[in-house]
């Protein structure tokens, strides 16, 4: 049985936090919440805190602060992102699931501080993967991903020995991640031009926040899991594979030297991630995704429509770049994806605003977390720009 640890869940109003939250509340004699990090759901936090009882809870929100600490008189009730970082130093294991690139400074100073690391936020890895690899050779820190995809990765690898002293796997052939596909599996580019907000948020397997739930359908989520594959597990891209899986069963594979190829399947359930972080290296006795083979009767596999879903090559294209380019369009991303859910743009102009923004990446260098702070800046006003002018331009 694992030894009993302490937690810290960063986003614990999201899906991932209070999916966490519910496997601590199934094994409390393994698991103590310390802390808790959340944006504006003041009351969803109240009752979070009231229920495990952690030291500190930290909000983005100055009202919601001083709601907060007028709620919870026992507790510490800090504000923002230094606040955030001191959170992600707190505990045994942190589960980071905050959304977008606010996630990075959390994401290093939990390996900073020698901790285990639950990464469900992807953007840390792509927009800083260079500066997180240093971070991670810090003695005691853990990274394990907290992501159907690249969990399953970590499992096939782990299952057959084959991460070296430096933690890079050997003898492996290929990755290969899964896509459902999203929504709009199987449309053309011209079927696609009259998408709304509500088609692109009507994912047919996972259930996931606005911002996800749009790059999954525009197959930019397993574009941004590509390069953080790459990341984490030190693998080429030209040995990176994305194949799309509509039952969402076979979560990602790894095709080894020797041509054989081992997958991790279960049904989809992310407390099986969740749990796999908290509890590594042991596994919980929750049967999360346990499977029900007599109710699977096929299960498909094709090749990605990259004409139809050009996010994909894009992130590709970043990737092989390196240097800032992945944090380059990660922000102009965030930002296309926003003005979409704004309703200023539609959705097939999301891959033509990447194109673009992609095109004027100046080269730069990941050297430091300052410097990717600043891509990060440059390319969210560059995207700005680009979505003002086809406003104007419409």
């Amino acid at each position: 049985m694992t030894d009993h640890k302490t937690v810290a869940v960063l986003g614990s109003t999201g899906s991932i936090g209070t999916q966490t939250l519910e496997i601590v509340r199934e094994r409390p004699e393994q698991f103590d919440v310390v802390a808790l990090a959340a944006g504006r759901s003041v009351d969803q936090v109240i009752d979070q805190a009231r229920e495990f009882r952690p030291e500190l809870v930290v909000t983005a929100d100055a009202a919601a602060r001083v709601a907060l600490a007028d709620a919870l008189p026992d507790v510490r009730v800090e504000l923002g992102a230094e606040a955030l970082a001191d959170a992600a130093a707190s505990a045994d294991v942190i589960i980071n699931g905050v959304v977008g690139f606010a996630g990075l400074p959390a994401t290093l100073s939990a390996l900073n501080h020698g901790r285990r690391l639950g990464l469900a936020n992807k953007e840390s890895l792509i927009a800083a993967g260079p500066v997180v690899q240093r971070a991670r050779a810090t003695p005691g820190a853990e990274l394990l991903p907290v992501d159907s995809e690249h969990c399953a990765i970590h499992q096939c690898l782990r299952s057959n020995d084959v991460f070296q002293d430096d933690g890079r796997p050997d003898r492996v052939g290929r990755v290969v991640l899964t896509a459902s596909g999203g929504p709009f599996r199987g449309r053309t580019r011209s079927e696609l031009s009259g998408v709304t907000i509500a088609d692109a948020l009507a994912h047919p397997t996972w259930a996931m926040g606005p911002k996800i739930t749009v790059d999954s359908s525009t197959l930019m989520n397993k574009g941004l899991e590509v390069i953080e594959a790459h990341e984490l597990f030190g693998v080429d891209y030209d040995r990176i594979d994305v194949v799309v899986h509509p039952q969402s069963i076979v979560h990602s594979m790894v095709e080894f030297s020797d041509g054989a190829t081992i997958a991790q399947l279960s049904h989809p359930d992310m407390r099986l991630c969740i749990g796999y972080a908290l509890a590594y290296p042991d596994r919980l006795d929750l049967a999360y995704g346990a499977m029900r083979w007599d109710e699977v009767s096929r299960l498909e596999f094709e090749a990605p429509d990259h004409q139809a879903f050009p996010c994909l090559g894009l992130a590709y294209e970043a990737g092989r770049i390196g240097g800032t380019a992945p944090a380059w369009l990660n922000a102009a991303n965030e930002v296309a994806v926003q003005a979409f859910l704004d309703g200023l743009i539609d959705w097939i102009s999301i891959p033509d605003v990447l194109e673009t923004v992609l095109g004027r990446h100046d080269g730069t260098d990941a050297t430091s977390l300052d410097v990717v702070i600043e891509t990060d800046r440059r390319a969210r006003q560059e995207a700005e720009r680009v979505i003002g002018q086809r406003i104007e331009a419409a």
